[in-house]
């Protein structure tokens, strides 16, 4: 297992080099979106109308922020469950979005596309939205503000942590773990 230190827009190569179980830094531009935003989307391609940012090789962090408190840019900032992304996370993949981040399994029909798409699902601790709130320096709504928490932003990250869970490869890490422990 190994370490990088990874910038979006991923390419095809730097998602070939990732495998569950590494541990990646993120530093550049990330969008928060949940399930009502991910609604919105398919639905604007769907209709044959432009998203709201450019989806290619980038990474959508599962997240619905709470207010930030005065003088910082998000507030606590954890990862919501990934399944209920799930319906809308192939669509996506198509249109060239690269990274996901959330915490959860993945649907079957999830796994197959980030396999096919050349895309990668990354975990980030449940649980520690505060600290992981640390690494966001900026966020702003991009779209649909009448969403609330699960409105679209854009969040400048700096070392945001999160670990490969599915890969291009089909490899799931918490599989993985499940059939060590067994052993």
């Amino acid at each position: 297992m190994a370490v990088y230190k990874i910038t979006p827009p991923l390419t095809e190569e730097v998602v070939s080099l990732l495998k569950a179980g590494d541990e990646v830094f993120i530093t550049g531009i990330i969008y928060a979106a949940r399930d009502a935003a991910h609604k919105k989307l398919v639905d604007l391609i769907k209709d044959g109308k432009e998203l709201p940012f450019d989806i290619k090789g980038q990474i959508v962090y599962y997240v619905g922020p709470s207010p930030a408190k005065p003088g910082q840019p998000i507030g606590s900032a954890g990862p919501t469950t990934s399944e209920r992304m799930d319906a809308y996370t192939p669509t996506l993949l198509k249109l060239g979005l690269k990274g996901m981040i959330g915490k959860g399994f993945r649907s079957k029909e999830v796994k197959e596309s980030l396999v096919k798409e050349k895309g990668v699902y990354f975990a980030a601790i449940g649980g520690a939205g505060a600290l992981l709130a640390k690494a966001i320096k900026g966020s702003r709504i991009i779209a649909y503000e009448e969403l609330g928490p699960e409105t679209i932003r854009e969040l400048i990250v700096e070392d945001f942590p999160a670990i490969v869970i599915n890969d291009v490869y089909g490899n799931d890490l918490y599989e993985e773990g499940v059939s060590k422990y067994q052993k």
